[in-house]
C-alpha cells in the first residue's frame, strides 16, 4: 500500500512537470508570434542606434609660402688708385712711303766700288847708304826720315817730295829729299788705271859697325 501512495506521488509530480514544460512552451511560442522576444531583448539590451558621419574630404591645401629673403645690401669697396705707366712701344716701320702724286724718276744705281792702289816704289830703288852725308858720317849722325812723294800716271815724280817727319838732322833730311828724287816708282791705279797718287816712305840713315 505504502509503495503505491509512492509512485501515485511521483506520478503527480510528474505529470506536473510535464504541464509547466508544456505551458513554457506555449507561452514562448506565443511570446515568439506576437513580438514579446523583440521586447525582451530590448528591454535587456538598449537598441543600437547607428551615427552616420559624413567625411570630410581634405582639399589639397597649397604649400606654405617660403620664408622672406632678406637681400643683404652690398658692401662697395673702393678700388686703390694704382697708376702704372707702362711704356707703348710704336713700331718704328723702315719703309719709305710715296705720299707725292708725282712720277718720280728711277733711283740711279748705286756707286760702283772702285778698286784703287797707290803708287810705290819701283825696281832698284837707290839705297840710303849711297846718299848718306858724308857729314853726318864723320859725325856719327844716324836716324829716319819720312819722305812725302807723289807720283804722276807716267810713274814720276808730279812734284818734289817733302818731309813728312824729320829725322832729327838737316843733313840727313836733305839726303833722303835727294834719294827719293832719283829713285822710281809705279804709279796707283783706280779701276785698273793709272792715276795719280801719293804715299809716304821711310828712309833710314844707320852706320855700319
Amino acid at each position: 500500500m505504502p509503495a503505491y501512495a509512492q509512485d501515485a506521488t511521483f506520478l503527480s509530480r510528474r505529470a506536473i512537470v510535464l504541464v509547466v514544460i508544456i505551458v513554457l512552451h506555449v507561452l514562448l511560442a506565443y511570446g515568439l508570434a506576437t513580438g514579446l522576444a523583440r521586447k525582451a531583448i530590448e528591454l535587456i539590451a538598449p537598441p543600437i542606434q547607428s551615427d552616420i558621419i559624413e567625411e570630410v574630404q581634405q582639399h589639397d591645401l597649397p604649400p606654405p609660402p617660403p620664408p622672406p629673403e632678406f637681400e643683404r645690401p652690398p658692401v662697395e669697396v673702393p678700388p686703390p688708385d694704382i697708376n702704372i705707366d707702362v711704356p707703348v712701344e710704336v713700331a718704328q716701320s723702315t719703309a719709305i712711303t710715296d705720299v707725292t702724286d708725282k712720277h718720280l724718276p728711277p733711283a740711279p744705281p748705286p756707286p760702283h766700288a772702285s778698286s784703287k792702289t797707290n803708287p810705290t816704289t819701283g825696281k832698284n830703288f837707290p839705297n840710303s847708304a849711297d846718299y848718306y852725308p858724308a857729314a853726318s858720317m864723320r859725325l856719327g849722325e844716324e836716324g829716319s826720315a819720312i819722305v812725302h812723294a807723289c807720283v804722276a800716271p807716267t810713274s814720276k815724280l808730279s812734284e818734289d817730295p817733302t818731309i813728312a817727319k824729320t829725322s832729327g838732322s838737316a843733313r840727313l833730311d836733305e839726303g833722303a829729299i835727294k834719294l827719293a828724287k832719283a829713285g822710281r816708282y809705279v804709279a796707283g791705279t783706280e779701276d785698273g788705271k793709272p792715276v795719280t797718287g801719293c804715299f809716304n816712305m821711310s828712309i833710314k840713315f844707320q852706320l855700319k859697325n
